[in-house]
């Protein structure tokens, strides 16, 4: 077998490889049993019919097309080997020679780990967590949000006070013309909260059932909607109903709905919640410091373009999912940002270098410090990621298929590098977190 090595730029390389008939005589003998197997020949047991008589059956570039197929994907990854090619993505292929009685030649065109120099650790600096502290009122805020979940909404012939839901009907305009999404029909409104632009809650308070109101108010300068930035709109609201909302008392019997014994279990269990999910945000946000300080002071050869394009497409997909959750149509989203895909992806750009870059220099640095995990790790994580969906109920249908899926090459493979980044992300927080 010859192989002819060109390097390309952006960390890729174009390798032609070349098969004399010889080497590919097995390939197309192999081939000519799969098809004598899928083929009734007359005479003949399925796949020990004689080449020749497959050849005349299906046809010589048929078997030769197979048999080139087989020898790709027979050849490449030894090729990668013996170059010492580490590549990021799976080899485009394209076919340049295949003749009967002729050598086959083929073009693989790859991205490779583009180089990386990997900056001292002892240069980057972050500092270690603080210890967390929670103050009396962010359980009080907790508990209040915990009421208002387990109130009870009355229906009154009321005018509407702080704290009441209003039902209400509204249009906005803008110089007498109707804003695109600027009108909602039976919108849930409680006073208070502060969810509409300054002013609005103000106008409904005092209100009653089926009472019609029209005033003007300017929106915010720092507004969402820059086309809406400091412009004075009219608004006409119709109330359709008010109700009061009747709050429970914060005692032990309001704790043991919430299951917990008493009032008291009740706090401490909320300031064990709200210390577990600041540490959690302050260890991502020391991580995501860590990273950038490394991915900064680390020089990176050029990132192929394939990588890029992966990262931009995944981070589409994850914002489409998200949009999707949210009960929206990405197509109206798009509509409603004024941008197109196109658009989203030249904006992902810069982040997914981030991204790429990121798991080069975790690949790299696991590489190079020998960081791995054991089958016994990978097997725990498997064991414990299948458990959480044992315990909700929503997933009980589909426990079989998730298993068979966790259980898969290709989950296994994920849950290797999985950990290794965890594996190494540990091993750089010790090196560079001094207390």
């Amino acid at each position: 077998m010859k192989v002819t090595k060109s390097d390309l730029p952006k960390a890729q390389a174009e390798l032609i490889v070349e098969l004399s008939h010889d080497e590919l005589k097995p390939y197309l003998e192999n081939a000519a049993v799969e098809f004598s197997k899928n083929k009734k020949i007359q005479g003949f047991r399925p796949g020990k019919a004689p080449f020749d008589l497959v050849v005349k059956e299906v046809g010589e570039m048929t078997v030769y097309q197979s048999a080139a197929s087989q020898a790709i994907q027979g050849t490449i990854y030894k090729v990668l080997e013996e170059q010492n090619l580490e590549i990021v993505d799976q080899p485009t292929i394209e076919v340049q020679k295949l003749a009967p009685g002729n050598p086959f030649t083929y073009k693989a065109t790859v991205s490779l780990v583009p180089n990386i120099e990997v900056c001292e650790y002892s240069t980057i600096k972050v500092k270690p967590l603080e210890k967390i502290k929670i103050e009396e009122k962010e359980i009080e805020k907790v508990l209040n949000d915990l009421k208002k979940m387990k109130g009870k909404e009355v229906l009154e012939n009321k005018s509407a006070e702080n704290g009441d839901k209003a039902e209400l009907d509204f249009e906005t305009f803008v110089d007498n013309v109707a804003i695109e999404g600027g009108q909602a029909k039976k919108h849930q409104l409680v006073l208070g909260e502060g969810r509409m632009i300054p002013g609005f809650e103000e106008n409904v308070l005092g209100m009653k059932k089926d009472e019609e109101k029209e005033f003007k108010l300017t929106f915010p300068k720092e507004y969402h909607e820059k086309t809406l930035q400091n412009k004075e709109a009219t608004f006409k609201i119709k109330v359709t109903a008010v109700f009061k909302i009747e709050q429970p008392e914060l005692n032990d019997e309001f704790a043991k709905e919430l299951g917990l014994p008493t009032l008291d279990a009740l706090k401490k269990n909320i300031k064990t919640n709200l210390t577990q999910e600041k540490e959690s945000k302050d260890k991502q946000r020391q991580e995501l410091e860590l990273i950038e300080h490394l991915v900064e002071k680390s020089k990176f050869e050029d990132i192929p373009d394939e990588l890029i394009n992966q990262e931009t497409h995944k981070m589409l997909h994850e914002l489409q999912d998200n949009i999707a959750k949210q009960g929206m149509k990405f197509e109206d989203y798009l509509t409603h940002i004024k941008k197109t895909e196109a658009d989203m992806r030249l904006d992902f750009t810069p982040d997914a270098i981030k991204r790429v870059k990121t798991a080069l220099i975790i690949r790299l640095i696991a590489k190079k410090e020998n960081i791995k995990v054991e089958d016994k790790d990978v097997e725990e994580e498997i064991e414990r990621t299948l458990a959480n969906y044992k315990m909700n109920p929503g997933y009980a249908a589909q426990l079989d298929e998730l298993e068979k899926n966790l259980r898969s090459d290709n989950a296994r493979h994920y849950f290797v590098n999985f950990l290794t980044n965890r594996k190494t992300m540990e091993f750089l927080k010790e090196k560079i977190i001094k207390e």
